[in-house]
């Protein structure tokens, strides 16, 4: 069976990444997919990573044959809730690990979600952001964008981001905040701007 990565990001944190990763289990699964989970880098790790640990016993529960452990799943754990680049502090973050344990995964599942960590340009390391990472996968992207005031502005930043590193993606609204005046304060440019327009 063939193998797919599908790369979970938004436009920030605390946007429905973790949502969204639950919900394209739940769908993957029950297409007859075989899923699994992994996310590189989790911060504000205090006793364990609590998005991780959520999201690997949601894998295990669909799928039987993922036996795989936390530390497998979340590699990079770092207690400072802040970006990676801050929150690793002198420690080292390998690409290359990320990239290994990927394919460790997939020896798993043949279907494997990743969650990115906060948005696009959430630095890593100084020149390395979390959408280098993504380019590294070459893989099908989604995009999570919020529903509150101001989200126009970073939809279109992350859509222009992604396009200019020629990332294939897809894009959902995770209608959650201010969801009243969502329908009159942006879903009326969203019409006239974009073709269609997906929700999680």
């Amino acid at each position: 069976m063939n193998k797919q990565i599908i790369f979970v990001t938004a436009t920030n944190t605390d946007v429905g990444k973790t949502y969204a990763c639950e919900k394209l289990l739940e769908r993957y699964a029950s297409e007859g997919k075989d899923v699994g989970y992994f996310k590189p880098i989790e911060t504000g790790v205090v006793s364990e990573p609590l998005d991780g640990t959520k999201l690997l016993n949601k894998a295990k529960d669909l799928n039987k044959k993922f036996d795989v452990t936390i530390d497998d799943v979340v590699p990079y754990q770092f207690k400072l809730p802040a970006a990676p680049f801050i929150a690793k502090d002198k420690a080292t973050i390998s690409i290359q690990k990320i990239k290994e344990k990927a394919q460790y995964l997939l020896k798993f599942c043949d279907t494997l979600i990743i969650e990115g960590a906060g948005g696009l340009m959430v630095p890593i390391e100084k020149n390395y952001f979390m959408i280098d990472l993504i380019k590294e996968f070459e893989c099908k992207t989604v995009l999570i964008t919020p529903s509150k005031l101001g989200c126009i502005n970073d939809t279109l930043l992350s859509i222009a981001m992604l396009q200019s590193k020629n990332i294939d993606f897809e894009w959902y609204v995770n209608l959650y905040k201010e969801k009243k005046d969502f329908e009159t304060i942006t879903l009326p440019f969203y019409k006239e701007y974009f073709d269609t327009i997906k929700f999680i």
